[in-house]
């Protein structure tokens, strides 16, 4: 399970309601807006061993240089993972290129580059997610996510049905990759997310209060997904 959070304090909550993941992001700059160093060395220091740590990148323009220094600043801030968002890529070719140099940018680190496209690519405008399998293994990236942009609280489930991620998940495993799911994911939908053989289910609103993914984070709530996606907790 892995849990958004934008600072130490919904850290510390997230990490209390059994988070595997802490995902770092500023929701008030897109769908996968970055925070800077400082709040991800503040959630940094908060862990232990057991839990990761991901950051969020940015909605990403094509612009692989710009992408690049991102994601070494992230990885020198002790990011276990990074999302690229293709925001800007408009082929699988700009894609690859783009995420090529952020691979590079953190050969030095034990990060791994997660490539994130969105299932609502449709009325944003972006890449077809069917294409992220063959765009990671292009990249020599470690995984790929599915999540949405346009955050307006239609669930990813509305856009994805669950033959296309039991689609993805199986060609994630052909090639050795990890599979994420993400997009104002309810507690209603992490049984099929989990069930179409996804590696790791992305929440932030259904942890906040009021389901709002501008509310304050809650441990409770936390706890209560961690034990639907795996029941024996």
């Amino acid at each position: 399970m892995m849990i958004s959070v934008v600072s130490a304090g919904e850290a510390r909550e997230a990490l209390c309601g059994g988070a595997e993941i802490l995902d770092v992001k500023n929701p008030a700059e897109g769908s996968l807006g970055a925070q800077p160093p400082t709040v991800l060395r503040d959630v940094k220091s908060l862990l232990n061993g057991g839990t990761k740590l991901s950051a969020a990148l940015g909605d990403l323009p094509n612009l692989p240089g710009t992408a690049a220094l991102a994601a070494l600043g992230a990885a020198a801030c002790g990011a276990d993972y990074i999302k690229a968002g293709l925001y800007g890529p408009r082929t699988a070719a700009e894609s690859v290129a783009l995420l090529r140099e952020v691979r590079r940018a953190v050969a030095g680190f034990a990060t791994a580059v997660i490539a994130a496209a969105y299932a609502d690519f449709e009325r944003a405008g972006t890449i077809d997610p069917a294409l992220l399998p063959e765009i990671a293994a292009a990249s020599d990236v470690q995984g790929f996510l599915l999540d949405t942009l346009i955050k307006d609280g239609k669930p990813l489930l509305s856009f994805a049905d669950p033959d296309a991620l039991r689609s993805l998940a199986g060609r994630a495993r052909a090639q050795g990759l990890l599979f994420g799911v993400a997009g104002a994911l309810r507690a209603e939908d992490l049984p099929v997310v989990r069930d179409c053989g996804a590696d790791i289910a992305g929440v932030r609103s259904a942890a906040c209060r009021g389901n709002r993914r501008q509310g304050p984070l809650e441990e409770a709530r936390v706890l209560q997904l961690r034990r639907i996606l795996v029941p024996a907790v």
